[in-house]
């Protein structure tokens, strides 16, 4: 049985060029393998805050790369060039406003700039795509609040079956609810 994939994306002008060295993919990382039980991979990008190359990316790791999983950061906020959310939006048919709303308010009672972030959730086929802070204290802050539902909606899409550590997050499934591509290991 091959592993889950995860498709990692770090938005960062500074980060693409070399100039600044990328937290937000190595804390998403870092919290998935902590919390994942199941078998994965990461399928990592740095990528420039251009639209174009954001879908592009997005597209490519749900179309080809057939990753269950997107997890983005940087991009969330209001300067001109956060278009992540926009970004998002595009490629995907389905958009989760409740991940947005559940990341902002846990974030809120942290820092109150996070009224300021913009982050979303959409599904794309069998992908389901998270948009989170680039911060990596948010960025844990947010997975651990989004979490519980992220496996239970990738078996609703078809996706790969992921199942976490519950001392560190535990998934929320309906009563005898089963999904996904593959087979509890």
């Amino acid at each position: 049985m091959s592993p889950a994939r995860i498709g990692i994306v770090t938005v960062s002008d500074r980060a693409s060029r070399g100039e600044y060295e990328d937290k937000g993919g190595p804390a998403i990382r870092d919290w998935l393998a902590r919390t994942l039980a199941t078998p994965w991979e990461a399928v990592p990008r740095v990528i420039a805050d251009e639209r174009a190359l954001i879908e592009t990316t997005l597209r490519a790791l749900s179309d080809i790369e057939a990753c269950c999983l997107i997890v983005t950061t940087g991009g969330t906020g209001p300067a001109p060039r956060d278009v992540t959310p926009e970004a998002t939006e595009a490629v995907c048919g389905k958009m989760l406003p409740g991940f947005g709303e559940l990341m902002r308010s846990v974030s809120l009672a942290s820092v109150p700039t996070a009224i300021l972030s913009r982050q979303t959730a959409g599904i794309r086929g069998k992908s389901l795509i998270i948009n989170l802070p680039g911060k990596p204290a948010a960025i844990a802050e947010c997975l651990s609040a989004v979490f519980p539902a992220v496996p239970y909606c990738i078996d609703l899409i078809g996706g790969d079956y992921l199942e976490t550590h519950a001392k560190l997050c535990t998934a929320f499934r309906p009563g005898g609810a089963s999904g996904g591509t593959q087979k509890k290991i």
